[in-house]
């Protein structure tokens, strides 16, 4: 099934499981009304009793409750997501289904009665533990009802694509072995291979099958053909599915966008524009302004002690590789004497690090006040100007000089300049200098590049906070 269809099917399925359990929790209040009432009352027929127990069933829906069900209502699909439930298959094992639902119930049920806890609303506690079980049932009840559905032939016909796979023979046998893996969302009425077929009988197919969609695997056949198919389809009407598996990648993923208007296949292992992405600038750019702000008395300090202890400036410029290896100017405090690149070459045998890296323990070109501003990475604190910038971020792989770069001996190493420097980076928190093996650094940067998100970039500023405080790895 196409991504798209799968998303929304599941964004309905999340609308409809919210509602599923809001009434579960206007049940549980109910039936918990209604045994209490029945515990302190002779119910007569016809009595008043009954009209007062009418009335408690609408008491979740009076304002000092309705806030629970905004508060169920996006909270449950949430949870079930998080447990896996919509990526399952329909027709799973039903403990499984189960076992999922007992699960995601529980979550949702401590997490209300947490919830009324902390906002101290006092709630009866027993209510949430009643909703757990009648959303169980209710949910159990509801995903065997679409099991039932989907095993009709209404369900059949509605929810079952009939598709006609289209290719050379050794394309599509590789498309019908995926497909078979999830026989209720596609059925395959046929196979035409368009190497040794014409045209028109493809149309007849169309004709004789009513075909919901053609899915076109094109590895092994010329294009003017494919375009003669999706001319066809397009004079019928039916949807036209092209493989777009022409050059099998590792890392890229491939994303469909317009180039000037015109449809262009993108595969991209970087970075992407996204809101994710701009909320990641914002921060950069706020957070290194602040940091400025608060540390300014500490960098007036340092760079006057820097000024007078040692002779030169009191800034160390040098060119680092930046995004895709775009040269910038990356400032630091000096730490070192002013002539350390010449004397980098003299020192280059007791190199320590593996690759075109250089690190020397005890380095001594680094001046008594360097050593300092080392150890607590204060030395590092100019690099929120090129942060301000826009040249680097506060977390991403650290930029190395250009003629570092340059010496790289695996070129599958370059991929960390996809995305932006860092003034911090997995790196810097798992060891720093402690690393002496430069396809080891790679590798953390590539793993931070590949499972980038917000929440990660958080955790490694949370973790460089302390690294920063107690001088680990710095020299």
């Amino acid at each position: 099934m196409l991504l798209h269809d799968s998303q929304f099917r599941v964004k309905v399925s999340m609308a409809i499981d919210g509602a599923v359990f809001a009434f579960g929790l206007w049940l549980a209040w109910a039936i918990r009304d209604f045994w209490s009432h029945l515990g302190a009352h002779w119910i007569h027929l016809g009595g008043t009793h009954w009209i007062h127990l009418g009335a408690e069933a609408i008491a979740p829906f009076r304002p000092n409750y309705f806030w629970l069900f905004l508060v169920v209502i996006p909270m449950t699909p949430l949870v079930l997501e998080w447990q896996g439930f919509y990526e399952r298959l329909v027709f799973s094992p039903v403990p499984q289904i189960a076992w999922q639902l007992a699960k995601a119930c529980t979550i949702c049920a401590i997490g209300l009665i947490l919830i009324d806890f902390m906002s101290k609303k006092e709630l009866a506690r027993g209510v949430f533990v009643l909703f757990g079980f009648c959303s169980f049932g209710l949910m159990f009840l509801k995903e065997g009802a679409v099991r039932a559905i989907y095993k009709t032939e209404m369900g059949q016909e509605r929810f079952k694509r009939r598709v006609l796979v289209v290719g050379a023979a050794e394309d599509s046998s590789r498309l019908l072995a995926e497909i078979v893996k999830r026989p209720e969302e596609l059925e395959v009425v046929g196979e035409f291979d368009l190497n040794a077929s014409p045209i028109e009988l493809l149309v007849t197919a169309l004709h004789e099958h009513s075909i919901n969609a053609v899915v076109i695997a094109a590895r092994h056949t010329y294009f003017d053909r494919v375009e003669k198919v999706v001319r066809a389809c397009e004079l019928e009407g039916v949807e036209t599915w092209l493989l777009a598996d022409f050059f099998e990648t590792q890392i890229s993923e491939p994303n469909l966008d317009l180039f000037y208007g015109r449809p262009v296949l993108v595969f991209r292992c970087g970075t992407e524009t996204s809101w994710p992405r701009l909320i990641k600038q914002i921060m950069d750019f706020v957070g290194a302004f602040v940091v400025l702000v608060i540390s300014s008395p500490v960098l007036l300090v340092a760079a006057i002690t820097v000024k007078a202890t040692s002779p030169g400036p009191v800034l160390f410029r040098q060119q680092r590789a930046g995004l895709n290896g775009r040269p910038f100017v990356m400032y630091k405090f000096r730490s070192m004497v002013t002539n350390a690149e010449q004397l980098k070459q003299e020192l280059a045998r007791l190199n320590e690090m593996s690759g075109p890296v250089f690190k020397v323990t005890d380095d001594p070109r680094v001046t008594k006040v360097g050593w300092w501003l080392r150890k607590f990475s204060i030395d590092e604190f100019p690099q929120l100007l090129n942060v301000l910038r826009f040249e680097m971020s506060l977390v991403g792989p650290r930029p190395l000089p250009v003629d570092e770069v340059k010496r790289f001996d695996d070129l599958a190493h370059r991929r960390r300049l996809s995305v932006r420097p860092g003034l911090t980076c997995t790196w810097q928190v798992s060891g720093r200098n402690d690393v002496k093996d430069f396809n080891d650094w790679v590798r953390m940067d590539l793993e931070y590049i590949d499972d980038w998100s917000l929440w990660l970039d958080i955790k490694i500023l949370w973790r460089t906070i302390w690294v920063v405080l107690l001088g680990k790895g710095g020299r």
